[in-house]
């Protein structure tokens, strides 16, 4: 099917100089570092956690732990629905180049990480919203994430995607803090030790529609484990450094936004319940205002109603209806 879509691929590097464009979700991990009096030494005292992380991690042949360091790119993703050349600012990720001091060279790392979309937002905080205001218990329409998992395939399915990088990306979350996640006898030497949870999840089944399948590991010396979303095989289709440079990302963006469960004071155990409302944790030297980013998702649903779904309503419907599952 000529589905008449267009992505465009474009990049900006994440560093102390970053600051957020007018197209990014100020919700997103690293936008909502970059903002505030507080913007340059939040951003700069991330990226040191993460180069930290990567070579505690990466221990072979580093005797002084500062062979490698974490260069991150914000790789956004417009969507062009009518070919006339407006865009809508569809997705946006991370993609980390990992720099080899010792050789001096440059690894490609694995695009995704965070994941950051409009129309997610609009899901979850309009859609989810507006079917359960009115009913007595919780329930999901039947087509929750359909639209939202066909346009992710297509962009990652897309000559865009397959020109910019060389591998299908990993998206890397925290666990959900409503399940409970048991401890299995599988360890890999860089992902660590897997987990396995009591149920499934609505984040769960929302990036399954996406293609989207998911582990869950918890790499050594960390407190809790982190969920892998990912196409094919996760461990046999990236290298030790590759998902590395995923882990340091993903696992200092969580230490900042949840640390109760990624910087708590304990490790997780044999059965693992995470909890927000957990106690005996350390905060990092970073600002950030949990209350006001739940705050900003409803604006930016909102936004993705009013300046996507409702101007191509009909053109998505029909797409949608046609692209092949």
């Amino acid at each position: 099917m000529n589905n008449g879509f267009a992505f465009k691929v474009k990049s900006v590097s994440f560093d102390e100089n970053y600051h957020p464009s007018d197209n990014t979700r100020i919700t997103t991990n690293f936008a909502n570092l970059a903002r505030g009096d507080s913007r340059k030494e939040n951003l700069r005292n991330a990226l040191r956690m993460i180069d930290n992380r990567c070579n505690s991690l990466a221990q072979w042949d580093n005797p002084n732990g500062d062979r490698y360091s974490v260069e991150l790119e914000i790789i956004s993703v417009e969507m062009d629905v009518e070919g006339s050349g407006n865009t809508f600012p569809a997705i946006e990720i991370l993609k980390p180049t990992i720099i080899d001091r010792k050789n001096d060279s440059r690894v490609e790392g694995i695009v995704g990480n965070n994941f950051s979309s409009y129309v997610r937002d609009y899901d979850f905080s309009v859609v989810l919203h507006e079917h359960n205001r009115n009913r007595d218990g919780f329930s999901i329409p039947a087509d929750f994430g359909e639209l939202h998992g066909k346009i992710f395939k297509c962009f990652v399915e897309s000559k865009a995607y397959k020109e910019k990088f060389s591998k299908p990306p990993v998206i890397c979350l925290s666990v959900s803090h409503n399940k409970i996640y048991h401890r299995t006898a599988n360890t890999h030497p860089v992902l660590g030790v897997e987990y396995q949870p009591n149920d499934t999840s609505l984040t769960e089944q929302y990036f399954q529609k996406m293609g989207l399948q998911v582990r869950y590991f918890m790499p050594s010396d960390s407190a809790a484990p982190l969920a892998f979303y990912f196409f094919g095989d996760l461990l046999t289709d990236y290298t030790n450094l590759e998902l590395i440079g995923t882990i340091s990302t993903m696992e200092t963006f969580q230490k900042i936004y949840r640390p109760e469960i990624y910087n708590a004071n304990s490790t997780a155990g044999q059965s693992f319940e995470p909890s927000l409302q957990h106690e005996d944790y350390s905060l990092t030297r970073i600002v950030y205002d949990r209350e006001e980013r739940s705050q900003l998702a409803v604006a930016q649903g909102k936004f993705a109603e009013e300046h996507f779904i409702k101007p191509y309503h009909a053109i998505l419907e029909e797409w949608s209806a046609e692209y092949a599952l």
